[in-house]
């Protein structure tokens, strides 16, 4: 089983022909208003790229309002495991989605019933060694650094996506399987763990992995990703698109095809080529979820990419 932790929110999209100023409004002819919030989108984007291969579960918390009926009922159309995600006198997360017609985006987020999410909710049953548990950074730091010890403790493997970037305890990093990061993102943890590294993504990554004995994967947009374990690294290009309409769901999407790679006991080069390609693939469509691919989409694409670059370090 994959388990997500993480928040579940609804996104307000509007669609503007450039991003506003700071204090300036920009008009748009209409909004749409779809399921989204990091946690929700990665456990669609890791159902979809399981296929029937694997269950997912989320895990989070919701309002007791029409956003989160929505949600709810979004997450169970894709076959997701919904019954670890607990109702919160808060009203649902709500996030706020402003993109151009290049498919650059401004976002904002009100947390809500995300930050009453706690780790207890996920059961001691569903954190054995054949489990992934997948997290991200919008519920409360401290129940992601609590879940992730007691899921090393029971074996589970686990994967945190440091988005939005916050400081991370050292314990908590060196407890982690998996770290992925942007190259902003691993800038930034970097500078906490006073690992002063040039601006290099192939370095960062080592840095971060050597430190925290962990695998750290950065990535770095059009060009790809970069991964480090040990001596060991990756550079994976990304799939070249003809237009990109929304980068919104980008991240996710890789995140959600990477963990299931992972548990699907794909080696680390396979993983991080289907995780490039879903990424790429989630560029093409409007929305957080709509354009988030199908296993047989990713597998359709696999001819169109290189395979990942070993090398040393």
């Amino acid at each position: 089983m994959i388990v997500v932790f993480g928040s579940l929110n609804i996104d307000m999209l509007l669609r503007v022909e450039r991003l506003p100023h700071p204090g300036e409004t920009v008009k748009c002819p209409f909004y749409d208003w779809v399921p989204g919030g990091k946690g929700a989108n990665q456990a669609v984007a890791a159902a979809r790229a399981a296929g029937t291969k694997a269950k997912v579960a989320m895990v989070g918390k919701v309002g007791d309002d029409g956003f989160g009926t929505r949600s709810l009922n979004n997450l169970k159309r894709e076959g997701i495991h919904v019954s670890g995600v607990g109702l919160s006198a808060l009203p649902t997360g709500c996030a706020s989605v402003i993109f151009d017609r290049s498919g650059e985006n401004q976002i904002v987020v009100a947390s809500g019933a995300n930050s009453d999410t706690t780790a207890d909710q996920v059961p001691n049953e569903i954190l054995g060694p054949d489990n992934v548990v997948l997290m991200q950074m919008e519920v409360r730091p401290d129940e992601n650094w609590s879940l992730i010890q007691r899921a090393r403790a029971k074996g589970a493997t686990t994967i945190l996506n440091l988005a939005p970037a916050l400081a991370v305890p050292k314990y908590a990093l060196e407890s982690l399987d998996y770290l992925i990061v942007n190259q902003i993102e691993a800038r930034q943890i970097a500078e906490k763990l006073d690992l002063h590294i040039e601006d290099d993504a192939m370095a960062l990554a080592h840095a971060l992995a050597k430190s925290c004995s962990l695998t750290c994967i950065i990535t770095i947009g059009p060009r790809g990703s970069v991964a480090s374990k040990g001596d060991e690294s990756w550079r994976m290009p990304a799939m070249q698109l003809d237009e990109v309409v929304d980068t919104t769901g980008s991240g996710d999407a890789y995140c959600g095809a990477f963990a299931a790679a992972i548990h699907a006991k794909k080696n680390l080069a396979e993983a991080l080529k289907r995780a490039s390609i879903a990424g790429s693939l989630a560029c093409t469509k409007a929305g957080a979820q709509a354009g988030l691919p199908l296993d047989s989409d990713i597998d359709a694409h696999l001819d169109k990419v290189p395979d990942a670059q070993h090398g040393t370090l």
